[in-house]
C-alpha cells in the first residue's frame, strides 16, 4: 500500500489473482470479462455474474475453450442487493470455501447534462449500479474474505473519480465514492491477508458509452476517444491483477491519469478554473431537445 511490498523478493509475494476463487461483476463484457479470462489464465476458477446472463454465458464459453470447468455463470442485478446476497450464497457453496478473489466491476456510462437538468431518475438508477452495486459487493463479501485470510477486492471506479469533468456529475460522484470506500477498505483490511485495489482508468475500449444513459453528442465524443487513445480491456485487467499481487492500492493504467490526479493535486484552483473555460469552449447540447443515447440497464459493461 505505501510501496513497501516493492522491497519484498518477487518469488515470495503472495500471488493473490493465481489460483483465486474469483467472482467478477458485470463480466458479461469489457473489462468484467477480461478480468475473468484473465483469473482463468491464471489458474483461478470464477463465477462470471452479470445481469444479462445470454453475456455472462459468452463470457463462460470463452473460457471453457481453455479451462473447461474454470467458470460459472450467475444472473444478478448488483444494485439489488437480496440478489448480491444469493450471489455470495452460491459462491460459497460452489467453491465450498470462501471466495478468495471479488472483483466489482459492473457499471454503467451517464453523463452529457448539468446539475440541475439530470433528474433524479437518473440519479437513482447510475448510483444504484455503480456506487450501490460496489457497496454490495463490499459489505457482502468482505467477511467470506476475513474468513480466507488471504486474497482481495478490485473495485472498479475511474479517473472520473477524481478529474471532475463538466456535465458528468452523477458518474463521477459515484466513481468518486468507490475510491474513498477501497481507501477505507485497505485500512480496515491491513494486516489481515486482504488486499484492496482500486482501478482508475481513463479510457477503455469497451461499450461503455453505447449501453448507458449519455446524451448523443456526449457518446459520440467519448465513442470517439475510446477509439483513438483507448486501453484493451485485456491490457487494462493484467495490470490491475499484478498490482493487486503487489498489494498495490491505486492503479492508474494510463498516462493521462496519472497527469489528471497530479495537475488536480498540486494545482486544485487552476484545473478547476481550466475545466470550466473547457466546457464553456465546447459546443453544448440541447437539453430541451436532447434525448437519450443508447438506454441500457446493462451492468456488465
Amino acid at each position: 500500500m505505501f510501496g513497501l511490498e516493492r522491497l519484498i523478493p518477487i518469488g515470495i509475494r503472495p500471488r493473490r489473482s493465481h489460483g483465486a476463487r474469483a467472482v467478477v461483476t458485470g463480466a458479461g463484457s469489457g473489462i468484467g470479462r477480461a478480468f475473468a479470462l484473465e483469473i482463468a489464465e491464471r489458474g483461478g476458477q470464477v463465477i462470471c455474474a452479470d445481469i444479462d446472463e445470454s453475456r455472462a454465458d459468452e463470457t463462460v464459453a470463452l473460457i471453457e475453450r481453455n479451462h473447461p470447468g474454470a467458470a460459472h455463470a450467475f444472473r444478478c442485478d448488483v444494485s439489488r442487493r437480496e440478489e448480491v446476497e444469493v450471489l455470495a450464497r452460491f459462491a460459497e457453496s460452489l467453491f465450498e470455501r470462501p471466495v478468495t478473489l471479488v472483483v466489482n466491476n459492473a457499471g454503467v456510462g451517464i453523463g452529457g447534462k448539468p446539475v440541475g437538468e439530470i433528474g433524479f431518475d437518473d440519479w437513482e438508477w447510475a448510483l444504484g449500479i455503480n456506487l450501490w452495486g460496489v457497496v454490495h459487493g463490499c459489505e457482502i463479501f468482505a467477511p467470506q474474505l476475513r474468513a480466507a485470510r488471504r486474497g482481495g477486492i478490485i473495485n472498479v471506479a475511474s479517473a472520473a473519480a477524481f478529474a471532475a469533468a463538466p456535465s458528468m456529475a452523477v458518474y463521477n460522484a459515484s466513481k468518486a465514492a468507490v475510491l474513498s470506500l477501497s481507501e477505507t477498505m485497505a485500512a480496515e483490511m491491513s494486516g489481515t491477508g486482504v488486499a484492496v485495489t482500486v482501478l482508475c482508468p481513463t479510457f477503455v475500449k469497451t461499450n461503455v458509452a453505447r449501453d448507458g444513459r449519455i446524451t448523443p453528442q456526449s457518446a459520440r465524443l467519448a465513442d470517439t476517444l475510446m477509439r483513438l487513445t483507448g486501453f484493451s480491456p485485456d491490457s487494462v485487467a493484467r495490470t490491475t491483477l499484478d498490482a493487486h499481487d503487489r498489494g498495490q492500492l491505486y492503479v492508474l493504467p494510463q498516462l493521462d491519469a496519472h497527469l489528471i490526479w497530479r495537475l488536480k493535486r498540486y494545482f486544485p484552483a487552476q484545473y478547476t478554473y481550466a475545466l470550466g473555460l473547457l466546457d464553456r469552449l465546447l459546443p453544448q447540447e440541447n437539453s430541451t431537445t436532447t434525448d437519450r443515447s443508447s438506454v441500457s440497464d446493462k451492468t456488465g459493461v
